[in-house]
């Protein structure tokens, strides 16, 4: 079976408000993948699945081939460890320096002083940061909170990285910064699923494609078969008209 997230036939709702509806998806190891759609459309859901956060109504999420439903709570933590999430806002903790953000997780585990400083450094000069160490996350632009939140989530070494909607609210350097890290990830053989209705980052910096729209996967592809499908919402989606104003999604 080939490596890689996997989910099948997966269904979620709240309150009766269906907000994913029979999709499939599969990411392949050492692909790098974009979730389109418009706000709201429950990309951050499919996050919050394949991490086992939040449970489907049916359906299942399978990492390599091991379905996380049917995991005990300390199997399903080993495999969290494989993966790592970069949320939307950086949640860096406010009373915590750039480098104790970046090791907190190492130093909870165990991992001593000495060699949770020497990942720190590295992922922090990885992501560009190595002189910010000792700042505090006030004292650093949005762009720079985002990538000292890419550092943190490579300390444990994930083989799988989530990204939410990680240049929102970025000046043009910013993305500019956080894109080239991707890209650097990518190149390292990282596996990476974004979700984004940022169209210039996903190009930027994605091999493949999916598309929600109304609770369901609609298209799968590269970005030419993107561009080339004929349907009305990734149309819209691509090319707003005077009438996506105010348009309800």
């Amino acid at each position: 079976m080939p490596q890689g997230i996997r989910l099948d036939n997966l269904t979620y709702s709240v309150d009766g408000r269906t907000i994913i509806q029979e999709v499939d998806l599969f990411v392949a190891k050492g692909v790098n993948r974009t979730i389109l759609g418009a706000s709201g459309v429950g990309k951050t859901t499919i996050l919050k699945l394949m991490l086992g956060l939040i449970k489907p109504d049916s359906g299942k999420v399978s990492i390599d081939g091991r379905r996380i439903g049917a995991l005990s709570d300390g199997e399903l933590i080993k495999v969290r460890r494989r993966i790592a999430i970069v949320f939307q806002g950086g949640a860096l903790f406010d009373s915590m320096t750039v480098g104790e953000n970046v090791g907190y997780r190492l130093l909870e585990a165990g991992r001593p002083e000495g060699e949770v400083e020497r990942v720190v450094r590295e992922k922090l000069s990885f992501v560009g940061l190595e002189d910010t160490i000792n700042r505090y996350p006030a004292q650093l632009s949005g762009g720079m909170k985002k990538r000292a939140a890419i550092a943190r989530a490579l300390a444990s070494d994930p083989e799988y990285i989530l990204f939410d909607e990680p240049t929102t609210g970025l000046d043009p350097i910013g993305v500019y910064n956080v894109c080239n890290v991707i890209r650097l990830l990518q190149a390292e053989g990282k596996t990476i699923l974004m979700v984004t209705h940022d169209l210039e980052t996903a190009f930027n910096v994605s091999d493949r494609f999916s598309f929600i729209h109304k609770a369901r996967m609609i298209f799968e592809g590269t970005r030419e078969e993107m561009l080339a499908f004929d349907h009305p919402a990734i149309r819209e989606f691509l090319h707003p008209t005077d009438e996506s104003l105010f348009a309800r999604q």
